[in-house]
């Protein structure tokens, strides 16, 4: 299993970035997909989550409503669009098969700051 994000990059608060992350090595349409992130200096935590066939989206409250997950199944590409993005949200994002971050990529650096 591979998993390549891409998409991050710095940005000014109340700006807006598109995370991706293609999957291969595995039935990409089958999974439940994550996205999670690390802060400097603490520990993951997940972001956000989208259903095996697409329907349900579920977010942590420090996102909902500035985040939306979505997927292509046809591109194996699973996405993050983040809007109002403010410095707390400075962290390296990761997508992952599960909540936890156990199987997820190398991560996108996405710094907030002026």
């Amino acid at each position: 299993v591979q998993l390549v994000e891409s998409g991050g990059g710095l940005v000014q608060p109340g700006g807006s970035l598109r995370l991706s992350c293609v999957a291969t090595g595995l039935t990409f349409s089958n999974h439940y997909w994550s996205w999670v992130r690390q802060r400097p200096g603490k520990d993951l935590e997940w972001v956000s989550s989208i259903s095996v066939g697409g329907q349900t989206q579920n977010y942590a409250d420090f996102v909902k409503g500035r985040f939306t997950i979505s997927k292509d199944n046809l591109k194996s590409t699973v996405y993050l669009e983040m809007t109002n993005l403010n410095s707390e949200d400075t962290a390296v994002y990761y997508c992952s098969l599960d909540r936890k971050g156990t199987t997820r990529g190398q991560g996108t650096q996405v710094i907030v700051s002026s």
